[in-house]
């Protein structure tokens, strides 16, 4: 709708994972790296974890595209509570056909599949996003495939991506083996006021237009709202950039943002800001001293406004 009215090649911040629109900050290029380094050395298993919308997918996809033809990827994304057979969604992944009823007659159409993999000297690399939805039995379940190896060489590596809550997972007692066979473990945490200037920044160069439109005030406000989750800085810039457009501007300011996140807000969906870190008050105590906006959540504003008058 607005790609025109900026000069836009592309949507700058579409919610869907896209590799082409990746800003490697230290940690997302560290996460890379270590997947990279987790294939390179045979490693059985390797877990990414990271918020929500912290970009644990867009590394992946990245990941995806500079593994060359010598590696067969399976990749599962739709993990949930009623998952079911977990060795019918791995043939699946593999694009392996098959109308086998009993699990034992799977399990052999894998091992078969690998083998075949390992004999023309390709690697198979399993994927699991959302892997914080598995259960205990179906994650055991997959650590005794990952213990089907030929030689020194494992035939299946694992990458297992999810929220926080799979390293809670993983530390069950019952998991303890699992747990060991972890070669590679990164967690992703947000980005910090200056890597999301840069991300914002990368993100606009990206999709073709290196004016500014968001002022240093503004990505301010949009750090401090967003907590540094590029997710949600998306979220907010995505629908600033819409009000710009309606208000035929070509530049975002403070007040269109504080616009922006007021009708926000009033959804109930957009998270309010209720505990801030250091980095966030500084930035909030910046803004008001420079502009002489409170950039606190309207809620928090008039919680305060009322606490005042009482006393």
């Amino acid at each position: 709708m607005y790609k025109k009215h900026y000069g836009f090649k592309e949507h700058p911040f579409a919610l869907t994972p896209d590799p082409a629109f990746l800003y490697l900050s230290k940690q997302h290029k560290l996460a890379l790296n270590l997947l990279q380094f987790a294939i390179e050395s045979e490693a059985g298993v390797s877990l990414i974890t990271g918020e929500v919308g912290s970009g644990k997918t867009t590394v992946i996809r990245k990941f995806l595209q500079q593994l060359d033809e010598n590696f067969k990827v399976g990749l599962i994304t739709n993990v949930h509570d009623s998952f079911g057979d977990l060795l019918q969604w791995i043939l699946m992944a593999f694009d392996i056909q098959s109308d086998q009823m009993n699990k034992a007659s799977r399990y052999k159409l894998l091992v078969d599949f690998l083998v075949k993999q390992y004999s023309e000297n390709k690697r198979t690399i399993l994927i699991i996003d959302e892997a914080q939805n598995m259960d205990i039995q179906t994650l055991e379940e997959l650590r005794l495939l990952s213990n089907i190896n030929v030689d020194k060489h494992f035939m299946l590596q694992l990458i297992l991506v999810g929220q926080p809550e799979l390293l809670n997972i993983m530390q069950k007692r019952e998991l303890r083996q699992f747990a060991q066979r972890v070669s590679v473990d990164y967690s992703l945490s947000n980005l910090n006021y200056k890597e999301t200037l840069d991300y914002i920044k990368h993100r606009l160069q990206v999709a073709g237009v290196t004016t500014r439109i968001f002022d240093k005030h503004t990505m301010g406000v949009i750090f401090y709202h967003s907590n540094g989750i590029p997710r949600l800085i998306n979220t907010l810039c995505d629908f600033a950039l819409v009000y710009g457009f309606a208000e035929n501007r070509r530049h975002v300011n403070l007040n269109l943002m504080l616009d922006v996140l007021r009708d926000k807000q009033k959804g109930g969906i957009f998270p309010v800001v209720t505990h801030e870190n250091n980095e966030q008050a500084e930035i909030r105590q910046l803004i008001k001293h420079t502009k002489k906006v409170d950039i606190l959540p309207e809620a928090r504003i008039t919680q305060a406004k009322n606490t005042l008058f009482k006393m």
